[in-house]
C-alpha cells in the first residue's frame, strides 16, 4: 500500500534536485555557478553565463591567470597581483609581519621571497614548533585555472604540513606555473608525482560540513588561504639578458 509523501519529504526531494543540479553543471564547466555572473560573460563576448571559460578550449596564459584570479577568489582566497619581484617581496612580508612563520625552504621560494622568511621554522623542524606557527608560506607546483586550485607535490625541502598545520597559508606563484586544467598538470608532472609520496590540491580555505549541513571553515586545514601573484620571471630573465648585451 502506497504512504503519501509528506511535506517534509517534498521539500527534501526538491532541494536534493537543486543541489544535484548545480552539482551537475559545475562538472560541466568546472565553476561554481554562483561565480558565473551575466557580467563575465560579457566580458567573455559570449554572453552566456554557461559559455564562459569552457574546458578544452586553449586559452591565452594571460587569460588562464584571469580565470584562475576568477575562480580562486569565488573560492574565497585572498588574491594578491604584483608587477615586480620587489611588490612581491614587500607583499609577503606585509603578510607575515609579527608571526610565527613555518616555511619551504628558503631556496625554493621564487623572486628571492627566501630572503623574507629566513630563520623561519621548516618542514624538518620539531614538530611541536611546526605545531605552534601561526602562518606557512610556500610556492606551488602548479596553478590550475579551470577550478582555482594550487598543487603542493611533497619533496625536499617541500613539506606538506607547511599549507596545511597553520592557520594562514600563504602561496608566491608565477605565471609560468599555470596549468588551464588538472589533466594538464598531472600530464605535465607525472614524474615528479611518482617520485612524490604526496600531492596537496588546495582550493579554498578548509572547509567541513557536517551532517546538518553546516559548513565550518578552517577545521582540517588553513581558515584563510592567500595567493600573491608576479610577473613572469622567464619574461624578467630574457629583459635581463637583453640589456646586458646592449
Amino acid at each position: 500500500m502506497a504512504t503519501p509523501r509528506g511535506r517534509g519529504t517534498e521539500i527534501m526531494s526538491d532541494a536534493r534536485d537543486v543541489i544535484l543540479g548545480r552539482v551537475e553543471r559545475a562538472l560541466r564547466t568546472a565553476r561554481i555557478p554562483a561565480a558565473i555572473t551575466h557580467e563575465d560573460a560579457d566580458r567573455d563576448g559570449s554572453g552566456d553565463p554557461e559559455q564562459v571559460a569552457l574546458p578544452g578550449v586553449a586559452l591565452p596564459r594571460t587569460s588562464l591567470q584571469e580565470r584562475f584570479v576568477l575562480e580562486a577568489r569565488a573560492l574565497g582566497v585572498e588574491i594578491y597581483v604584483e608587477p615586480t619581484r620587489a611588490a612581491v617581496c614587500d607583499r609577503l612580508r606585509t603578510l607575515v609581519a609579527g608571526l610565527r612563520v613555518l616555511s619551504w625552504n628558503p631556496t625554493l621560494l621564487p623572486y628571492g621571497c627566501g630572503a623574507i622568511v629566513d630563520g623561519a621554522l621548516l618542514g624538518s623542524s620539531p614538530t611541536a614548533e611546526q605545531a605552534r606557527a601561526e602562518i606557512g608560506v610556500t610556492a606551488c607546483h602548479g596553478a590550475i585555472a579551470e577550478t582555482g586550485s594550487l598543487a603542493l607535490i611533497a619533496g625536499p625541502g617541500c613539506s606538506p604540513t607547511v599549507s596545511l598545520l597553520p592557520p594562514v597559508h600563504v602561496a608566491i606563484v608565477r605565471p609560468e606555473d599555470l596549468f588551464e586544467s588538472m589533466g594538464g598538470f598531472l600530464d605535465a608532472r607525472a614524474e615528479a608525482m611518482t617520485q612524490s609520496a604526496n600531492c596537496t590540491f588546495v582550493t579554498g580555505p578548509s572547509r567541513t560540513g557536517d551532517i546538518e549541513l553546516s559548513l565550518t571553515i578552517g577545521v582540517h586545514g588553513p581558515g584563510r588561504v592567500a595567493i600573491v601573484f608576479g610577473p613572469s620571471e622567464l619574461r624578467m630573465k630574457n629583459s635581463r639578458s637583453t640589456n646586458s648585451s646592449s
